[in-house]
C-alpha cells in the first residue's frame, strides 16, 4: 500500500504544490507590479494583454452579484469540502491510472490557488491573463483568468478524455 501511494499519489502532488505556487507567486506579482484595472503587458499586436483584475464570483463572474455571504458558502465553504474530500479520495484510492492522477493532481492545485485568493484576498480573485477571442461566441476578448483557472480546465479536459479512453480500452 505505501509503495503504490509514494509511486501513483505523491510524485502528481508535486505537479499539485507546483501549480499551487506558480499561480501565487504570479498572482503577488500582477497585484505588485500592475496597478488595478489597467494593462501591464501586451504582446502579439495585443492578443495577448496581462491585465490586473480581480473576480469575486466564479467563471465567467457567475454570481458576482450574489449577498456576501452566499458567494461566501457557494464559493469558499463548499469548495473547501469537495477538494478535502477529493484530495482524500485521491490518496486512498486506486482506481485512478497514471494520466488520471496526474490531471486530478492538476485541479486540486488549480482549486487551491484559486481558494487561497478567496480566502486571502478579500477583493477577490486575481485574474491576468487577456485573451482577443476574435468575436467568437459574441466575445471580443476570453474572460480573464489566471493559472489557476487554466491548469483546472485543461486538467478537466485531460481527466475526460482520460476517462474516455479507459472506457474505449475496457470495453474492448
Amino acid at each position: 500500500m505505501t509503495q503504490y501511494l509514494e509511486k501513483n499519489r505523491i510524485k502528481p502532488l508535486i505537479l499539485t504544490i507546483l501549480i499551487l505556487l506558480t499561480d501565487q507567486v504570479t498572482k503577488a506579482f500582477i497585484v505588485h507590479k500592475i496597478p488595478y484595472h489597467t494593462i501591464g503587458w501586451s504582446f502579439f499586436g495585443g492578443i495577448i494583454r496581462i491585465i490586473h483584475t480581480r473576480n469575486l464570483a466564479v467563471a465567467f463572474s457567475m454570481g458576482d452579484n450574489f449577498p456576501h455571504v452566499v458567494r461566501f458558502v457557494l464559493f469558499t465553504i463548499v469548495p473547501v469540502v469537495v477538494l478535502i474530500l477529493l484530495l482524500i479520495y485521491f490518496l486512498k484510492s486506486k482506481e485512478f491510472t497514471p494520466l488520471q492522477s496526474w490531471a486530478v493532481a492538476g485541479i486540486i492545485g488549480g482549486g487551491f490557488g484559486n481558494l487561497i485568493d478567496r480566502i486571502f484576498r478579500p477583493l477577490g480573485v486575481v485574474d491576468f491573463i487577456d485573451v482577443k477571442f476574435y468575436g467568437i461566441f459574441g466575445l471580443e476578448r476570453w474572460p480573464t483568468f489566471n493559472i489557476a483557472d487554466a491548469s483546472v480546465v485543461v486538467c478537466g479536459i485531460l481527466l475526460f478524455i482520460a476517462y474516455v479512453v479507459e472506457d474505449r480500452n475496457k470495453n474492448e
